[in-house]
C-alpha cells in the first residue's frame, strides 16, 4: 500500500476520527476482500485510545505488548498476519503507518473469515463474529459462532459495534 501520503492520527486524543481513513479502508478491505464497514466498524471500536505515533511509543514503553496502530492490532495477530502474506513491514510500522495498520487488520479479517465456520447461530451477523474475532481471537470467536455466550468485555465490544454501524456506513458514504 502507498502511505506516503497518509496523515498520522493527531496528537490530542478528541481531534482522531476513523472516517479520516476512509480511503485507505475502502482500499485495504478490496484488496483482502472483506466489506469496507467492517473494517471501519471496527477502527471505530479501536478508537478508544490516542493512536498518535508519540503517544503509542510511551504507552509501549510502559506496557509493552500493547496493541499497535489506528486498528489497535496485537503483536501475535500481527505477526500471524505477517507471516501468511509476506508483509515486509513489523509490528512496530503500525503506529507510524495508518494505511499499513488498516491494510494488516483488514487481512486479518480476511484470515478470521476463513477460519469462521458457514453456519452460525443466529443471533450474530458474520461481520458481527468477525469484529469479535478481532478483538477476542479466532478460538473464541469460533464459540461464539457456536451459541457460547460472549462474557462482559465481549459484550460490550459487540453493543459498541453494532451501535457504531451508523458511523461505520455515514464514513464511507461516498464510497458505493
Amino acid at each position: 500500500m502507498d502511505s506516503d501520503s497518509v496523515q498520522v492520527p493527531p496528537l490530542r486524543p478528541g481531534d482522531y476520527d476513523p472516517a479520516d481513513y476512509a480511503d485507505e479502508v475502502v482500499r485495504g478491505a478490496e484488496e483482502a476482500g472483506v466489506s469496507p464497514r467492517l473494517v471501519m466498524g471496527v477502527l471505530h471500536n479501536e478508537a478508544y485510545k490516542p493512536h498518535h505515533p508519540l503517544l503509542e511509543r510511551l504507552w509501549q514503553w510502559w506496557k509493552p505488548e500493547a496493541s499497535s496502530g489506528v486498528a489497535n492490532m496485537h503483536r501475535a495477530a500481527f505477526e500471524q498476519v505477517r507471516r501468511t502474506h509476506g508483509l515486509s513491514g513489523r509490528w512496530q510500522d503500525l503506529r507510524d503507518d495508518p494505511a499499513f495498520a488498516i491494510h494488516a487488520a483488514a487481512l486479518h479479517l480476511k484470515d478470521l473469515d476463513g477460519r469462521l465456520p458457514e453456519r452460525h447461530v443466529r443471533r450474530y451477523t458474520r461481520d458481527e463474529l468477525l469484529a469479535l474475532g478481532y478483538n477476542a481471537g479466532e478460538r473464541t470467536m469460533r464459540a461464539f459462532a457456536r451459541g457460547v455466550p460472549p462474557g462482559p468485555m465481549a459484550r460490550s465490544y459487540l453493543r459498541r459495534f453494532r451501535a457504531g454501524r451508523w458511523r461505520a456506513a455515514e464514513a464511507l458514504a461516498g464510497w458505493r
